[in-house]
């Protein structure tokens, strides 16, 4: 590997170069044809506009993503990149451009009949392939904003919910608290509740709280006014709620999300019981206190450089399927992977596709812990994805978010699933099996908690302003309802309202439900790859390729699975229980 370094030379070799310089001027050029295709949409048949307008739409969504995802890794590896920055805005400024003239083509297309667009696709294998692509563009127009209504709607965001957003980022990076003589940022107090003391942990959830309650007026000040943007909003575009809004974005049914918080519903006593056991297992009598979620638990003294995670990976990946090994292989030996920490580089981890180039970069923060092997594993799962779909036309590489999260899910079901088979001690294999529990928990118990709770802040804001006091009450009876006898009742933490960023977008309400989706999903096609073996893998690889041209529930059908009802979910949730009764035991033995 280039020092643990990407290589984006694939797509541009600097901002001077050529090929960045000359897409820049396509991209302009684009612009200004599409302007003038939207012009002449009235004097020609439906046939010859889609002909003439959807090759320009793709090569406007290509240069347009190659462009500024060149500028986001740029960035993101060197946060005082000056020549990166102002890349970007000239990017963004450009790519904006057209925004009229696409919208004027989005609403002609939807103004085509069913009839027209099916004799204007006739034999046109390069129409043909959009034909999901143009129902969701008819069903989208629906809700969009008359005249200049989407201009108008967009600038005032940027005072709008766009500000609340930044005030709550702003208020929440600021705030500090005293700890033992030292002064502790709010991220820094949330990152103790993973430290091997106990004590650390309580003292660090103590101080976590008072440095909400410093901060708590201003950010509740934030949510009222953004979900109250979020209202308005959908009642401009026709939507009935915030949630009807959310669903329609991810082309997923309610039937479908009824399906799977009702079968979570009847699982979470078998979550309470791991909670307790945890708690019992640590010295408490009436549930796990707050502060002890993320108590570790086991231990293994193991620890991998990067080349021993490739070849862990690798080989993990080959008992699944070649084509996955053979791409995780390819990432590292091609410099597609960012993989160390240092200065001026974003902290985290993500996966983003290379436009134009068939690749995707990852960039992570390797420690060489086990768990930065899951990162790993993970964001491979998400370049997968993308090489499946990566000869889809180029409007159909966008997929909805309950399904974003399936092949990183899996990927990490795989690794884990096999460390924890291969353990070397019951002390490693009780950290293994709790820290997939820890993740598992807080998909079914902490999501569904923040779930009920943006739910109800949504209705209540309809009508009234919530003071903090009310937002913590909400909070409160969620996490209890969420959570029930597994945590101790007296040690909740009434302002996870504050420091939850998916609560502050006017963009992604409702950014809780598909990690539930996604987490559960996976596991559950996990669970039938075991039982189906190698029938599995033309499924599972159709679906994720298929995601972005259907729904959630026509894409999981493809593997045979029916999402819009609970057997399904009960499945995934019965594995979860089996890991359960395993760390039941394990904490039992020690």
């Amino acid at each position: 590997m280039n020092e643990g370094r990407w290589n984006l030379d694939a797509l541009y070799t600097g901002f001077d170069s050529g090929k960045f310089k000359r897409d820049m001027a396509r991209l302009d050029e684009v612009n200004g044809m599409l302007g003038a295709e939207a012009k002449r949409l009235a004097g020609r048949s439906p046939k010859e506009n889609l002909m003439a307008t959807v090759p320009l739409l793709e090569e406007h969504k290509l240069l347009s993503c190659a462009l500024s995802d060149y500028c986001l890794f740029r960035q993101t590896t060197d946060s005082s990149d000056g020549a990166a920055a102002s890349a970007n805005g000239r990017v963004n400024m450009l790519s904006g451009a057209a925004a009229r003239a696409m919208s004027e083509i989005t609403r002609y297309i939807a103004s085509i009949s069913i009839e027209e667009l099916d004799e204007a696709m006739a034999g046109e294998p390069g129409l043909t392939q959009y034909r999901n692509y143009f129902r969701r563009e008819k069903q989208r127009t629906q809700h969009l904003l008359t005249g200049d209504g989407e201009d108008v709607a967009a600038k005032y965001d940027v005072s709008g919910g766009k500000t609340w957003e930044k005030l709550q980022a702003y208020e929440t990076s600021g705030v500090t608290e005293e700890l033992k003589g030292k002064s502790l940022s709010l991220t820094e107090l949330r990152n103790l509740a993973y430290d091997p003391d106990g004590s650390v942990r309580k003292a660090a959830y103590e101080a976590e709280l008072k440095c909400y309650d410093k901060i708590k007026g201003p950010v509740a000040f934030a949510l009222n006014s953004i979900k109250l943007q979020s209202i308005s909003e959908c009642e401009l575009r026709g939507f009935d709620s915030v949630l009807d809004k959310s669903l329609f974005m991810a082309d997923m049914k309610r039937d479908t999300l009824d399906a799977l918080w009702g079968a979570i519903e009847e699982y979470l006593p078998v979550f309470h019981s791991y909670y307790k056991a945890k708690g019992e297992a640590l010295g408490y009598k009436n549930g796990l206190p707050w502060h002890e979620i993320f108590a570790p638990m086991g231990s293994s003294n193991r620890t991998f450089n990067i080349e021993q995670a490739r070849e862990y990976i690798v080989n993990v990946f080959s008992t699944f399927d070649g084509e996955l090994a053979d791409t995780a292989s390819r990432a590292f030996a091609e410099d597609w992977i960012d993989v160390y920490p240092r200065k001026g580089k974003v902290g985290g981890a993500y996966c983003m596709p290379a436009f134009g180039t068939g690749e995707f970069r990852i960039l992570t923060n390797f420690g060489g812990l086990f768990g930065d092997v899951v990162t790993l594993a993970h964001e491979l799962g998400h370049g997968f994805h993308e090489m499946q779909i990566k000869n889809n036309g180029a409007l159909n590489r966008n997929y909805s978010m309950p399904v974003a999260e399936t092949a990183s899910n899996f990927n990490e079901n795989l690794l884990v699933s096999y460390a924890i088979d291969h353990a070397e001690s019951d002390d490693e294999k009780l950290m293994l099996i709790e820290n997939r529990l820890q993740n598992a928990a807080l998909v079914v118990c902490d999501i569904y908690s923040r779930f009920l709770f943006e739910k109800e802040v949504c209705e209540r804001r309809s009508d009234s302003f919530m003071l903090p006091d009310e937002l913590c009450d909400i909070m409160l009876a969620s996490q209890k309802r969420a959570y029930g006898d597994g945590l101790d009742q007296s040690t909740l933490n009434p302002y996870m309202w504050v420091c939850k960023v998916h609560y502050y977008s006017t963009d992604l309400a409702f950014y809780n439900y598909p990690y539930t989706f996604g987490g559960l999903l996976a596991r559950g096609l996990y669970e039938k790859y075991l039982k189906e073996g190698a029938d599995f893998l033309p499924k599972y690889k159709a679906m994720l390729r298929e995601t972005p041209m259907l729904s959630v529930e026509d894409s999981a059908g493809i593997c045979g699975i029916d999402v819009s009802g609970r057997d399904f979910w009960r499945g995934s949730l019965e594995a979860l229980k089996k890991d359960i009764e395993m760390f039941k035991k394990l904490v039992k033995q020690g």
